[in-house]
């Protein structure tokens, strides 16, 4: 079981109204960032190196309602850093889920026993845990040993408790597709539910910029693990198969960031979960004067190497949408493994990178700074 049925038939009703409709751009998940201050210091995260003023900045309750009343998306997946060092999560999920969306909480699990009694199991509601791999292959990931077990006996208590529960893998190079399918078989008699799955993604802040997979080695990576579980059936995976044939390298896709916008304390980030390149004041403001066209494979340099769910998954599901025999036929038969490649996108005409995101961050601690006059200064250096 990936996703729920009731899930699947609510989003799928909320993207036909929207295609009816003639709409062009709309979010499918709102990614939801209510803290940047974690519990951990990965090696490959880019969301935790900012100034502690801003690390020790939170939304409200109130901000994320009005985040997700603004966008409308069906889904919220709720991230972080460590989204149970917000001590107004319960409340938060509550309001999510008494406005009917299905919430996905993202966390290493390094809190869970001590916090999943303030929250209730709901058809709706769907922890994610993340787990990079096997013992080795995760602990080296979050840098930290013990980690993985920790996360595997969080997956069984949440479980026993009556909540689904989810894995969230990365990829990252050097990856050995043996271990992630075996690794794969073990979670999935661990009990959990369903696994999303995603090659690395090179944020711009991250310490470690060594170990992100380029496209080319995503797509031979995805088809070698696939290969090993009959095109994918083996397992459940919580992302639509079009987006898994993606990975192989058997389909063509632009990106539609716009599908799963994120909200984050900085504001709504532009362009998309992954880039920080400026900040709208409203979702309005995202949509209507954010110039798509300059980001995405072949036209930003940034965006070379992008594979991730949070960029194509929605443009996958439009695929099914649109052909929905064609994405039966993978259903049917698993993700292909092997032949030719589907032809990658021209990176020729594409802008160089900007690097500006040290702008946003100087901008928002003139803000804090101005009404928090006593604040401490930093210790370290933007």
């Amino acid at each position: 079981m990936g996703i729920p049925l009731a899930v699947t038939a609510r989003v799928g009703a909320y993207i036909m109204k929207n295609q009816l409709r003639g709409v062009k751009r709309y979010p499918l998940v709102l990614m939801l960032e209510p803290l940047f201050r974690c519990n951990l210091a990965c090696a490959g995260c880019g969301k935790i190196d900012y100034p502690d003023e801003i690390l020790n900045q939170r939304l409200s309750v109130a901000e994320c309602m009005e985040a997700i009343d603004e966008c409308g998306a069906p889904v919220v997946s709720i991230a972080g850093g460590e989204p149970l060092l917000h001590r107004d999560m319960p409340k938060i999920v509550e309001g999510f889920l008494q406005r009917k969306k299905f919430v996905i909480l993202c966390t290493n699990a390094l809190l869970l026993t001590k916090k999943i009694d303030q929250f209730k199991p709901d058809p709706f509601f769907t922890w994610s845990i993340h787990l990079d791999g096997d013992k080795a292959m995760h602990d080296a990931s979050v840098c930290q040993d013990g980690v993985y077990e920790v996360a595997v006996n969080a997956i069984k208590l949440a479980k026993s408790k009556g909540f689904q529960a989810n894995l969230n893998c990365t990829l990252f190079q050097g990856a050995d597709p043996e271990r992630v399918a075996r690794f794969f078989d073990e979670m999935k008699a661990a009990g959990a539910d369903g696994i999303t799955v995603s090659p690395g993604y090179a944020y711009e802040r991250a310490p470690d910029q060594e170990h992100f997979l380029s496209r080319t080695r995503t797509k031979q990576l995805f088809r070698d693990v696939f290969k090993r579980g009959r095109g994918g059936r083996d397992w459940s995976f919580t992302q639509s198969v079009m987006f898994l044939d993606f990975l192989a390298g058997n389909q063509t896709y632009h990106c539609t960031p716009w599908g799963n916008p994120t909200r984050n304390v900085f504001g709504w980030q532009r362009p998309c979960y992954l880039l920080g390149e400026g900040y709208a004041k409203s979702f309005r403001e995202l949509m209507e004067e954010t110039n798509w066209d300059d980001y995405g494979v072949g036209n930003y340099e940034k965006c070379a190497d992008c594979m991730v769910h949070s960029g194509f998954e929605a443009t996958a599901v439009s695929d099914i949408v649109k052909h929905p025999l064609k994405a039966l036929g993978v259903v049917m038969r698993g993700v292909r493994t092997e032949g030719p490649m589907a032809p990658d996108i021209p990176l020729d005409k594409q802008r160089p990178a900007q690097f500006v995101f040290s702008k946003h961050v100087e901008e928002r601690l003139t803000q804090i700074r101005a009404t928090q006059p006593r604040a401490k200064k930093v210790a370290r250096a933007l």
